[in-house]
């Protein structure tokens, strides 16, 4: 994984660079990666990634079942946000990659008549919002009714993600928005591996020699 060219400028949370997605045979945004059987690096060992941007100059996402010992209530309370609503309280933080650990990244449904400062708009996907509002918005009830709070994110250089698919490190994996949104938002994360294995009726034992894409 890389961060040399792909760290994204500071803001309330954290921002990412403005898409310029060139939607091609190639374009992998708005698909799942998981980790294929053979991956060694400990912060992708089993990970299921949600990718938000593929482009010519490299990629990024988010790792979506990888839960941490951080809290929303204990997130909202370093920001001086004051979360009351009990069913988020105890709502885990997941890491999100191995980059800018520091900075947040929301990961949520679509809102058609939400207006945040930064959030990019992932065609026929979710939304990944970087800006502080959205956690005012979740704190006060008026937020994205599911979403996925992370911290870090995964991040490739150009041509990166594409070498690591070849040599067996990812399957990518194309599904619906629903589908995502069922494995993300509303299936226990120790289960969202598998569940997004199913989806393509694999058997996880025979997948070390299986190529990388789905």
């Amino acid at each position: 994984m890389t961060s040399a060219n792909k760290a994204p400028p500071a803001s309330d949370l954290g921002s990412v660079p403005e898409s310029s997605i060139s939607f091609s045979a190639d374009h992998l945004a708005n698909q799942f990666l998981i980790a294929m059987p053979g991956m060694v690096d400990p912060n992708f060992a089993g990970a299921v990634i949600y990718l938000f941007e593929h482009t010519e100059r490299g990629a990024m996402g988010l790792v979506v079942n990888r839960p941490t010992e951080v809290d929303l209530a204990t997130l909202f309370d370093k920001i001086e946000l004051k979360l009351e609503i009990a069913p988020l309280l105890e709502q885990p933080v997941y890491f999100g990659g191995p980059v800018q650990v520091e900075r947040g990244f929301v990961l949520h449904e679509p809102e058609p008549n939400a207006a945040y400062s930064s959030s990019l708009v992932i065609p026929g996907g979710l939304t990944m919002t970087t800006s502080k509002d959205v956690l005012e918005a979740v704190a006060s009830g008026t937020g994205p009714k599911k979403f996925l709070m992370t911290l870090g994110y995964a991040g490739w250089g150009a041509g990166q993600l594409e070498e690591e698919i070849t040599l067996n490190g990812w399957m990518n994996v194309p599904l619906s928005r629903q589908q995502m949104a069922d494995i993300i938002f509303d299936t226990p994360s120790s289960q969202r591996y598998e569940r997004a294995m199913s989806r393509l009726g694999f058997d996880l034992s025979h997948l070390s020699g299986e190529a990388g894409h789905a």
